[in-house]
């Protein structure tokens, strides 16, 4: 049987920067990882560029049901100790707009330095583990995996959420959590495209514009934000979706009604909108209602909006009624979305759900039911917004769990 300090289970951000922390107080650490290389989902981060933070942490950019939890654990490693971090380990940082990037814009630049620290400080990673059964002795956790058993006084749990299985987020951890007594927040993907059942979108797939979308649930308002939106044959997605989405699984799980509005032109107001389309109808009595948007909206979407305002293709600018101005102006800055369902797990960035906070401790991210066992990363019921907010948290809980797994008392002297 092989003995460490501390374990930690999963080899993605969080359970790297756990690692970190715990071997620099000292610990002997282990890292067991069942994929067969750690911290492969860091590579796919910010479109492969790896936005690893960002320099606006206000909490509305996190997500939980208790926010002074969250608040306790970035107060402890934010965003600035994260800049030092990194800056200590060779990266050399871009910041675009509070964005914060490797120099190289390469996510495998965080990864290599990540690498190299862990091997420096001669942390024991092993790759392609199976693990079996995790078992709580009276002072140690063992770990029976498939062809080795592991021991240590402190156990991190870091495995990670649902999302993007591919890269190793399996759910496995939920289970070990559920093992310890830890309940489970029903886990549903965000920052992930949204479906809807109207047949439009196959013929406006492809388009990118700039939008503002609105969620409701139940007919209330929920969530909205503006950027570039994409629109998809299956629905919509792009960042401003990917900010409004984990409300609309949370309302999708529930069973409840949710609808998106889309505002093709969320820099004009709707008698802004009225008095240029009214101005460019005028100026265009002789043309069809097509040739007059020419210029003003996407090709693929003319099509779609006089449609959708009850207007017939080929009508002549001149004859079109104050009613079906009003309609189509509505219908470019008030599209009506059915949302359906979420894309899978396979393609969300994160989740939100899993152990809830009020099981940890706020401070040090130890199991209130389990003495020694720690969490870390997306496994916690935190998920955060687009913009290096779910890495911030990898790397917060990463380190707090770490530091305060190592500073339990030794039981095997390990030294040397």
């Amino acid at each position: 049987m092989e003995k460490a300090n501390v374990i930690v289970i999963g080899g993605g951000a969080s359970g790297m920067m756990a690692a970190i922390t715990a071997a620099r107080e000292g610990s002997r650490v282990t890292i067991l990882e069942h994929m067969d290389r750690v911290g492969k989902k860091i590579l796919s981060t910010g479109n492969g560029r790896c936005n690893y933070t960002n320099t606006n942490q206000d909490l509305s950019n996190y997500h939980s049901s208790d926010m002074s939890f969250v608040e306790n654990i970035l107060g402890q490693f934010n965003n600035f100790q994260t800049l030092k971090f990194f800056d200590r380990l060779g990266v050399l940082s871009k910041n675009r707009d509070g964005y914060i990037y490797p120099y190289s814009n390469q996510a495998s630049t965080i990864l290599d330095v990540l690498r190299m620290e862990l091997f420096a400080l001669n942390v024991n990673v092993e790759t392609a583990v199976t693990i079996k059964m995790i078992e709580k002795r009276k002072q140690t956790f063992v770990v029976h995996a498939m062809h080795k058993d592991y021991e240590a006084e402190s156990l991190i749990i870091a495995t990670g959420s649902k999302a993007a299985p591919a890269s190793g987020s399996d759910g496995s951890g939920y289970e070990y959590a559920t093992r310890f007594g830890h309940v489970i927040v029903p886990v549903v993907p965000a920052l992930v495209q949204l479906r809807s059942d109207n047949k439009v979108f196959k013929s406006i797939s492809g388009v990118r514009c700039e939008a503002n979308v609105s969620l409701f649930v139940d007919g209330l308002p929920a969530a909205e934000d503006t950027g570039e939106l994409q629109l998809t044959d299956y629905g919509i997605s792009g960042i401003p979706v990917f900010q409004i989405s984990r409300f609309a699984s949370r309302a999708l799980y529930a069973k409840k009604r949710v609808t998106v509005y889309i505002d093709f032109f969320p820099e004009y107001e709707y008698q802004n909108l009225m008095k240029i389309l009214n101005q460019r109808l005028k100026n265009n009595k002789e043309r069809t209602i097509e040739d007059a948007l020419i210029g003003m909206i996407n090709k693929k979407l003319i099509t779609m909006f006089i449609k959708e305002s009850g207007i017939n293709l080929g009508t002549k600018c001149g004859f079109i009624t104050e009613k079906g101005i009003k309609a189509l102006v509505n219908t470019m800055n008030n599209f009506k979305v059915n949302i359906i369902g979420t894309n899978s797990f396979d393609n969300a960035q994160t989740c939100a759900g899993g152990v809830e906070v009020s099981q940890l401790n706020p401070y040090t991210l130890e199991s209130n039911y389990v003495k020694g066992l720690f969490f870390a990363g997306e496994i916690i019921d935190v998920d955060g917004a687009c913009g290096g907010y779910n890495l911030q948290w990898a790397w917060s809980t990463g380190y707090v769990a770490g530091k305060n797994a190592a500073l339990k008392k030794p039981v095997f002297n390990l030294k040397g």
